[in-house]
């Protein structure tokens, strides 16, 4: 949870508490089978076989949040994974590198600056290799981990810090020139559902979601995510948000969906009126973005939703969850 201009209430804060209480109640539920993308140990998917035994079952590729930092991991969207699976979808749960203790400074080895507390975001640009190696190896992965998965439908979606992985991962073929994860053409998807997703880095720095985890991704600290007031940035562009930051800025254009845009993949998001740790605001910087570049995104508000009930199977915004995959699947 983060301090942002309208700062929540006790009420607020309560809900949110009792919310994530309840999506990370659930059991991790085990996977069918789990292959590697990869050498390291995190380079890792589990992948979840349709529960009616159907064939030709879309593939639904999961990315979970956790502000890009090492304590969170996959198991904590297993049960969303089963969930979906149950729908009649395949599944596949990626794991990827986070940021942790073991990096402190995301930029040559530096020490934490005064204000750093706990793991830092992500890893650079090790959190993005991994992201564009597990999606290029998807199909054939899936082809041979879970032969009942048709893998010309795939649809990425993410949550919070794995939305804006799912987001950044069909806009690959807008990256700048010169980006090693550029693709040539853009990726064969049916199209993305971002969940809450941290969309618009200079809208999410402006309100200092989770801590600053933005500009540590892209190797800043924490404690100077802002340039000045957090009102000054916003709606801005992520330079002046970060800043102006001359390593950030220039990461910032390889990572920031809201910049890489427009993409020409069916994009829908989902985001809880009442989020308190990634604010409304941010997907709708992007869907504003998206407008202004010439593409629609769709955005479903859900009143008197938090953040957590769109990853939890208890909760009535899954089966909302559901829905929007199984429009761009089917």
């Amino acid at each position: 949870m983060t301090d942002f201009p309208g700062s929540p209430d006790s009420a607020a804060r309560e809900r949110d508490a009792a919310e994530s209480a309840s999506a990370f109640a659930h059991p991790a539920v085990a996977p069918d089978r789990t292959a590697a993308y990869g050498d390291h140990p995190d380079q890792v998917v589990d992948f979840y076989a349709p529960r009616d035994g159907r064939t030709g079952a879309p593939l639904v590729v999961l990315l979970h949040g956790g502000a890009w930092r090492s304590p969170y991991d996959r198991a904590h969207v297993s049960p969303l994974a089963d969930f979906l699976a149950r729908r009649g979808f395949a599944v596949a749960n990626v794991e990827y590198r986070r940021g942790g203790d073991d990096i402190p400074r995301q930029r040559d080895g530096a020490e934490p600056g005064a204000g750093s507390v706990g793991p830092v975001a992500g890893r650079w640009p090790e959190t993005f290799d991994d992201v564009a190696a597990a999606l290029d190896a998807m199909p054939a992965l899936a082809s041979r981990e879970l032969p009942g998965a048709d893998v010309r439908r795939i649809v990425v979606s993410g949550h919070s810090a794995g939305g804006h992985l799912a987001l950044w991962a069909a806009a690959r073929h807008v990256l700048p020139e010169g980006s090693p994860w550029r693709l040539p053409a853009p990726p064969s998807l049916r199209g993305v559902v971002a969940l809450a997703p941290i969309a618009d880095f200079a809208t999410a720095v402006g309100l200092g979601v989770c801590g600053g985890a933005v500009t540590q991704l892209l190797g800043g600290e924490a404690g100077s995510v802002l340039g000045g007031d957090a009102g000054s940035v916003l709606g801005g562009d992520a330079g002046s948000a970060l800043g102006g930051d001359a390593v950030t800025v220039e990461r910032a254009a390889h990572a920031d969906p809201g910049v890489l845009l427009p993409t020409g993949i069916a994009t829908a998001i989902v985001h809880g009126v009442e989020d308190i740790v990634v604010p409304p605001a941010v997907s709708e910087a992007y869907v504003d973005a998206a407008a202004r570049s010439g593409e629609t995104v769709g955005l479903t508000l859900l009143g008197g939703v938090g953040h957590f009930p769109l990853i939890d199977p208890s909760a009535d915004a899954c089966a909302v969850v559901a829905e929007e995959l199984a429009q761009l699947a089917w």
